[in-house]
């Protein structure tokens, strides 16, 4: 067994093992627009992370030990791979590199700790990293790269249900189906917001609900998105990590995954939601999970998950560097006030790309440096407060600054 300490003095490239491109049948690869002819690959020897310059970093993760009901999910990332480099590059020239396959811990706990560093070591130098698993459970050790950031996190997870079981002693375990109670209860807690995208209600368990609305978190019901995908675009603003469980699409469109629904996402929406994803300036990682090559039928999934991910590199390229007030000539300021004269509310509209944000002020005493929060909205928040109501979004943000 390999402990703690040696994982951490171990080198990036002593965690993966290379790419098989013969495996990969690398002869419908022979375009030169296709993503592989465009990419930096370890097939063997591992990319120069330090002196070459990469804006995204594909990760595979092979381990499935902790995916509930879904066995075969450690095999996703090479299946993913295979749809994946046959797409088009697209119209941006991409800095990408595909650091190849975690592999597998004596312990999964060895798993965690390597994922963990690796993405430490990428967010620190810049470079976004888009992790293929494995189970949903990853998403534990993808939030604990952020520990040594010293910065509050925002997680939105895209899920069907809110994974917050207790077994039956009434512990927690890291698993797919609790690593969100493993997150909450972490300590030190550095979690600012959480947002669950797509939860379904006849599989979520009630007290989960009410715990979440008094953390004041944000989630938002599937059925409320349906033909309303816009909606999920500034929740997906917000994000500075992403976790997407391949279970909340629908399982007509996405079938390789042991507990897939009738209901949920259509396969566009799904890569609506990545390309959301790809264009937030401050998300700076990730993940896809519970893909199970072994019942995807005619590999329809792993197309719909390349899809995504191509979405997502899309998104990223063409960003707008849309941050608030900077410089303020390209911003709008919009001040209103509630019906009873209790609150100023400002609202911040870009120029550029007709996005909003609100301003949440800090309680007096909380902040030394900054006075308000800006948390990105909707043009219809902004509607609600000039009727002199208060949006929800204010106030559940205010809450969390207290």
């Amino acid at each position: 067994m390999v402990n703690d300490f040696s994982l951490k003095h171990m080198s990036l490239s002593s965690f993966f093992t290379p790419v098989d491109l013969h495996k990969l049948s690398p002869k419908k690869y022979s375009y030169a627009s296709n993503m592989v002819e465009n990419m930096t690959i370890n097939s063997g020897v591992f990319p120069d992370l330090n002196n070459q310059v990469f804006d995204i970093a594909l990760i595979g993760v092979l381990e499935d030990r902790h995916s509930v009901h879904n066995k075969g999910a450690a095999l996703a990332p090479d299946a993913f791979r295979k749809k994946f480099y046959q797409l088009s590059v697209g119209q941006h020239k991409a800095n990408i590199v595909d650091l190849g396959n975690i592999k597998a811990g004596h312990k999964i706990s060895d798993t965690y700790v390597a994922l963990k560093l690796v993405l430490m070591e990428l967010i620190a130098k810049n470079i976004t990293p888009l992790i293929i698993g494995g189970g949903q459970d990853l998403t534990y050790p993808q939030y604990m790269a952020y520990e040594d950031l010293e910065q509050k996190v925002d997680l939105v997870v895209i899920d069907s249900h809110f994974d917050m079981e207790e077994n039956e002693e009434g512990t927690i375990e890291t698993t797919s189906e609790a690593y969100l109670s493993k997150i909450f209860t972490h300590e030190p807690n550095y979690l600012f917001n959480f947002s669950n995208i797509g939860y379904q209600t006849y599989f979520v368990n009630q007290d989960h609900l009410r715990i979440m609305d008094k953390l004041y978190f944000d989630v938002h019901r599937l059925g409320t998105l349906s033909g309303k995908i816009n909606l999920v675009e500034p929740v997906i603003r917000n994000a500075n990590m992403i976790s997407f469980d391949l279970s909340a699409i629908r399982f007509s469109d996405a079938c390789g995954n042991a507990n897939a629904s009738p209901n949920g996402f259509y396969g566009e929406e799904a890569c609506q939601i990545c390309r959301y994803a790809g264009m937030n300036d401050k998300l700076s990682s990730i993940g896809f999970y519970e893909f199970n090559p072994s019942l995807d039928t005619r590999e329809q999934t792993s197309t719909l998950l390349a899809q995504m991910a191509w979405y997502f590199i899309d998104g990223f390229y063409s960003r707008k560097q849309d941050i608030p007030l900077q410089p303020k000539s390209h911003y709008v300021t919009y001040r209103t006030n509630l019906k009873d004269g209790s609150q100023e509310l400002v609202f911040i509209k870009s120029k550029k790309t007709d996005r909003w944000w609100m301003q949440v002020p800090y309680p007096k005493g909380l902040s030394k440096n900054e006075r308000f929060h800006l948390v990105p909205c909707l043009y219809e928040d902004y509607q609600i407060a000039v009727s002199g109501e208060m949006p929800d979004l204010w106030w559940r943000t205010y809450q969390k600054l207290i």
